[in-house]
């Protein structure tokens, strides 16, 4: 992450589509709020606002809320759960965090550890509450 602008300019002139562009280098952009970058999410991973919050597991009042910008800074817990409920991978889950200005996955946190496991295993939310609970430790709820 963290190229410069000059070196992105290059990668653009480079591609043959700015979709390819923008997928390849999504975590150079800068998004002015996490309900800009959901959405952005939503459309690429052609998902509903329910689908995610079925999946994710998230009080639908809270997530819509989310969702539409009016809760600017929801707890890490329920981004994380979005991130289940959209699909992330690990680095758009880590960039999500970082849009919600939040702390990134830290691998050396068992927590941790198992979250990053369960996104780079495809697990669901459920599946990584289980590991949690398994090794004594607060799921994401």
């Amino acid at each position: 992450m963290e190229k410069s602008t000059n070196e992105l300019l290059e990668i653009l002139k480079q591609k043959k589509s700015y979709e390819e562009f923008f997928k390849e280098e999504i975590g150079e952009f800068y998004f002015t709020s996490v309900a800009e970058y959901l959405e952005l999410l939503l459309g690429e991973k052609n998902l509903t606002k329910s689908e995610v919050i079925l999946k994710g597991n998230l009080d639908k009042n809270y997530a819509y809320q989310i969702f539409n910008g009016n809760k600017t800074h929801p707890s890490r817990n329920k981004i994380l759960m979005l991130a289940f409920g959209l699909g992330l991978s690990l680095n758009e889950t880590r960039k999500l965090l970082k849009v919600a200005g939040l702390t990134d996955l830290y691998i050396r946190s068992p927590r941790d550890s198992i979250i990053m496991f369960c996104i780079n295993k495809g697990e669901s939310l459920i599946s990584t509450n289980e590991y949690l609970n398994d090794f004594g430790l607060e799921i994401l709820e």
